[in-house]
């Protein structure tokens, strides 16, 4: 069994002093936990700041005091072994215990431990620094590869080359390093209660939705003796995906933008431990821009050489093109409130104080500063319900199918060239929140989540490994862009996603040998990459046919019991009379010659009119000639809107379309959380597919029961 470790985000409204019983409301509670984060963010920043030196980080970075012996893990105990707290002091006249001492020492540990790995990077550059920044040669890339750490991306490498080159332009030299080149990092009001005991906060669980905060806290922002610090009980309500039996841990107190306090409450629980290779099933997932997830299934078959991958060709496609759209209108318009407000910010400093327009510039800037905050913050909750959304379908797919690991592909260097609005779209993407939310999801359903190499998957056919060519879609030819992949060598005509999906699960089959586990962060990943074909296979007829009508019957609602309350009928439908036996019939068709066969498959109803020996035109069955014409126009549907007809007036028996797409409403706003977003449902298909995992080639199929012969004796 493993741990799961996650954080749930609470909100405290209103608490009780322990010992007058007295009740705090919301506004009283929240400006004494600004007090404390205030108090927290002046120690923490001001212990940063006298410690952000290339010396310093060198200490914190070789792991060992002046004695030689290894730091703790803690970081206030290993800021107090080094002794470097004692530099800084509050403000005079602020009473401040040991306890709070160590939330600030332990976040600002936190912060330059955090600093190490950039600062890696950094001095890598600067030793292996190319004569061209711009563009490096084999040499000089190996070179740095070789000091680099492990696990660092191309992207992380052209960032900071780009900063020191922006350094360089500026100062005409090298940096000497980390320190040099940025300032110390910014902290945020908040408290770390973990690094502290019973003596200054407890934790406890009531029930299965609430949990009991018992903490101190300022009563005044700059408290003078310990009088001034409080008991304060606070109930906290759990959200549902904190489990019964989850263990809670010391939260986090933070202030919100919002006027509200945060409580990030970490907790565990057990969970069932998943195996890094040995998978025969898997599912894989491509990214895309619109659409966010295409999936496919993959079955690892035969063994040694004979080792392939089979898929069943169903897509699995998690089309978010509409909340896409959304969000990309939402930046937009983020970023013309931020150029209004410093542009009216510029024109204030520039007229000054005296000026008459100066407190009407200001005004405009403050509104807009804030009309700015509520964009953004609709931005990130709409991205946190759509990474969510997405890593839910994932891990139900995977899950419906019987999959045991599911291979996401690493777009740790994805970073789109030369074309702005691509890289607008490409940086707002909610990718690295899908990822993790998919790893947290799959955990509870033990299911493994391995990430494979992204480089080529987009490139070479998925059937014959040929290079494929890439144009729009069929059923869309006046679109710009690559959708669709197209191979010259086997003919292949595919989705541009579905074939990198198919290369995406290929890969992680063929290469699970090669998967190593980060024992940080408990991330799997493959870095070496194995090409492999990947073959179209049918199911079972059987086995499908059999789950297929299980599902119908499941589906389909019961007969109510008891007698028929309506009448059936007494006689059969009478059929109108055709062929030479009704030739001499009275309702025979006017102008029928005696004698003629009439064909079967001659309509009966006539759809142009008919003119009569007598020269009147005889109106066609069905067709009412009274009546004004349809106007000629687009048919609603495919796009067109259809016109708004109120629910009442709808006829008995039909669906209330969309306005919008003419499409049927369906239950995916309880599936994904929105209204305008298609997803693959999840069938519960059963694993099968392809051949069985011995030395047979073909599927096996099911043998139909011979009937017993009968022996005749002579």
């Amino acid at each position: 069994m493993a741990e799961l470790m996650a954080t749930a985000t609470c909100s405290a409204f209103r608490g009780v002093l322990e010992d007058s019983g007295e009740r705090v409301g919301q506004r009283v509670l929240l400006e004494r936990v600004g007090f404390w984060a205030e108090l927290s963010r002046e120690l923490t920043g001001a212990l940063v700041a006298s410690r952000w030196d290339e010396d310093s980080l060198d200490v914190l970075a070789a792991g060992v005091d002046e004695r030689g012996e290894a730091l703790p893990s803690k970081g206030w105990m290993a800021m107090r072994r080094l002794n470097w707290p004692q530099d800084v002091t509050p403000l005079a006249g602020v009473y401040v215990s040991d306890r709070v001492r160590r939330a600030a020492e332990e976040y600002a540990a936190r912060t330059l431990r955090l600093a190490l790995h950039r600062r890696s990077i950094v001095t890598a550059v600067l030793a292996t620094w190319p004569a061209d920044p711009r563009r490096r040669t084999e040499a000089e890339w190996a070179a740095l590869r070789a000091v680099l750490p492990a696990g660092v991306s191309g992207a992380e490498i052209r960032n900071r080359t780009r900063q020191v080159r922006a350094y360089v332009a500026g100062h005409g030299k090298l940096p000497a390093g980390l320190c040099v080149l940025e300032g110390p990092p910014q902290v945020a009001p908040q408290v770390l209660l973990a690094a502290m005991d019973r003596q200054q906060v407890t934790l406890q669980r009531v029930d299965e939705a609430s949990a009991r905060l018992r903490v101190k806290l300022p009563l005044q922002a700059a408290p003078a003796t310990g009088r001034d610090w409080a008991w304060h009980v606070i109930d906290i309500r759990l959200p549902g995906t904190v489990a019964p039996d989850a263990v809670l841990h010391t939260p986090t107190l933070r202030p919100t933008p919002a006027r509200r306090i945060a409580v990030d409450l970490p907790h565990s629980r057990p969970a069932p431990a998943t195996r890094a290779s040995g998978h025969t099933v898997a599912l894989g997932f491509d990214w895309g821009v619109n659409t966010l997830l295409t999936g496919t299934l993959g079955r690892l078959t035969g063994q040694g050489q004979t080792r392939r991958v089979v898929t069943d060709g169903r897509p699995l496609v998690f089309d978010a093109t509409t909340v896409s759209a959304a969000l990309h209108r939402l930046r937009g318009v983020r970023e013309h409130l931020a150029a209004k407000r410093d542009h009216c910010q510029a024109l204030a400093d520039g007229l000054g104080s005296p000026h008459l327009a100066w407190g009407e510039h200001l005004d405009r800037a403050r509104v807009l500063e804030v009309e700015h905050g509520r964009v953004c913050a609709r931005i990130r909750h709409l991205n946190a319900a759509l990474a969510w959304a997405a890593a839910r379908w994932a891990v139900d797919q995977a899950a419906a199918l019987g999959a045991s690991v599911i291979y996401l592909e690493d777009l740790a260097t994805l970073e789109a060239r030369g074309h702005r609005r691509g890289n607008a779209r490409l940086s707002g993407q909610v990718r690295g929140i899908v990822a993790e939310a998919i790893r947290h999801l799959a955990t509870k359903a033990a299911i493994a989540v391995v990430t494979v190499p992204a480089r080529g998957t987009s490139k070479l056919c998925p059937g014959c490994l040929g290079k494929l060519t890439h144009h729009p879609a069929p059923d869309r030819p006046a679109e710009r862009g690559w959708k669709w992949a197209h191979c010259t060598r086997c003919g292949l005509s595919i989705d541009r996603d579905h074939a990198a999906a198919r290369r995406i699960v290929s890969r992680g089959l063929l290469g699970q040998r090669h998967t190593t586990t980060d024992r940080a962060t408990n991330t799997r990943t493959i870095r070496t990459t194995v090409d492999g074909t990947v073959t179209l296979v049918r199911r079972p007829k059987k086995t499908t046919r059999r789950l297929r009508r299980r599902r119908q019957a499941e589906q389909t609602p019961p007969r109510p019991r008891g007698p028929k309350t309506t009448e059936g009928k007494g006689h059969p439908t009478p059929g109108r009379p055709t062929g030479p036996r009704h030739q001499g019939a009275p309702h025979a068709a006017q102008g029928q010659v005696p004698g003629q066969k009439t064909s079967r498959r001659m309509p009966d109803v006539r759809t142009v009119p008919a003119t009569t020996p007598t020269g009147v035109v005889q109106r066609p069955a069905g067709h009412d000639t009274t009546t004004p014409a349809a106007v000629s126009g687009p048919v609603p549907g495919h796009g067109v809107p259809a016109p708004h007809q109120p629910e009442d007036h709808l006829p008995v028996g039909r669906v209330r379309l969309s306005r919008r797409t003419c499409r049927r409403r369906t239950r995916a706003a309880e599936r994904t959380g929105f209204h305008h977003l298609h997803a693959t449902e999840a069938h519960p298909l059963t694993p099968r597919i392809g051949p069985p995992d011995g030395n047979r080639t073909r599927p096996r199929r099911a043998r139909k029961a011979r009937k017993p012969q009968a022996h005749t004796e002579f």
